[in-house]
């Protein structure tokens, strides 16, 4: 048994996972979790969607109480950051100069919010979603205008979180406006087929859908009243939310000389089938690992709960020896408004040569969507369809080629 703790570095869900996987297997290995956060790990998605409008309650955000970690013994360090590592040591300096043994690493540090880089993007009233006190934040501001049944919201950027929270705010009875560079909101991940669907599920609940770059934010007296795009039309706001993507939290990884996977291969942390790094005592996951395939033969790094989920259990085995490979499709999900859906599998839209095919309705928004190409099924996607992922996944990995017509059937 080492001397010296595992040491798992992150808040996120895939900490939580990784420790509870740990427990699992050996209740009495030494385990201290560090995180920035001044609570214990949590999950992401709701902070978007029912915490964020006041109908889930704290609680559930957490996959493991704080209890847990005292009860299973685990050292939890809240609202400390790891600022350094020496791996020749196998040491993490924590900000305040302390230094921190450990046997073995997993490095779980996620991703920040990517900032508008425009005039005003300081004035008060612009925010970010990514954490549960930004949740917090946004949600006194949502609130108490959802009960005096005013308030203007725009939403800069047309992705999932911004589509998220313009759900939330609208559902919330305020007035909101989202503005995306795409022709329809979150094009750039589900191309111009579905996200016309998303587009329509918006307008139909009042939302308006601008397209244009912003390019400044204005403001009176130190506050954000609004947001000028770059045809020189100014969006009145009382509030200012940017979900322009995130950026994967390596430079930890970076500067202890942990090799990175170039951007145009999706960016993080390169490690391999098991979740290791370069260091044979060090591992990654969650948002930062970019993790090879088996199926789709290239490695992947995706930024969604499920990752999270699968790869921090995977990564706490494989911190106690487990040499299983990681084979996992990606999956993630969504709710706006009365429409939830669940994707499986992964396209590289940028790439091109993707066919559509769905079955079902889109005008009842009742559909699955398949991504082909050479008519093998590379992703699927469901719209208040329920419990066929792993049909889904099947049909993914069996690699086979599919007539349109058997496609279209999937539903019926």
């Amino acid at each position: 048994m080492p001397t010296e703790p595992i040491v798992i570095v992150g808040g996120g869900l895939a900490a939580a996972k990784a420790a509870e996987a740990v427990r699992e297997r050996d209740a009495d290995v030494g385990l201290v979790v560090v995180t920035t956060e001044p609570c214990a790990p949590y999950e992401r998605p709701p902070l978007s969607k029912d915490y964020l409008r006041g109908q889930a309650e704290r609680d559930t955000l957490f996959p493991l109480s704080e209890d847990w970690y005292a009860d299973q013994g685990v050292e939890l360090r809240t609202s400390d950051t790891v600022v350094g590592l020496d791996l020749d040591a196998r040491r993490a300096t924590l900000a305040g100069g302390a230094q921190l043994p450990f046997s073995r690493l997993l490095l779980a540090t996620g991703s920040s919010p990517r900032m508008l880089d425009v005039p005003g993007r300081d004035l008060g009233g612009v925010q970010y979603l990514r954490t549960l006190e930004d949740s917090d934040l946004l949600a006194s501001t949502l609130l108490p205008a959802s009960l005096e049944g005013d308030g203007r919201v725009v939403v800069v950027g047309s992705g999932w979180i911004g589509m998220e929270v313009a759900a939330s705010a609208r559902m919330l009875g305020l007035d909101v406006t989202v503005v995306g560079l795409d022709e329809h909101p979150l094009e750039a991940v589900l191309g111009p087929e579905m996200g016309a669907l998303y587009g329509q599920v918006h307008a139909d609940h009042e939302v308006d859908l601008r397209r244009g770059e912003v390019i400044a934010v204005v403001g009176r007296e130190g506050r954000a009243t609004g947001v000028e795009l770059h045809d020189g039309t100014e969006l009145a706001a009382d509030l200012v939310v940017v979900g322009v993507g995130a950026t994967p939290n390596v430079g930890l990884a970076e500067a202890a000389g942990l090799p990175l996977r170039p951007r145009a291969e999706g960016g993080g942390v390169v490690v391999d089938a098991t979740l290791r790094t370069s260091h044979p005592d060090v591992f990654a996951a969650g948002d930062i690992a970019s993790i090879p395939s088996p199926h789709y033969r290239r490695p992947l790094r995706v930024e969604h709960w499920a990752t999270a989920l699968e790869s921090g259990a995977h990564a706490g085995r494989a911190l106690l020896g487990d040499d299983a490979p990681y084979d996992v499709l990606p999956y993630f999900f969504s709710d706006q408004f009365d429409v939830g859906m669940e994707y499986k599998g992964f396209v590289d839209l940028r790439s091109g040569g993707y066919e559509v095919v769905v079955s079902g309705s889109v005008s009842d928004r009742e559909l699955v969507a398949f991504w082909l190409r050479d008519g093998a099924v590379h992703a699927g996607m469901a719209v208040n369809v329920w419990e066929r992922m792993d049909d889904v996944e099947e049909l993914i990995r069996s690699g086979r080629k599919f007539p349109r017509a058997e496609l279209e059937g999937f539903t019926g």
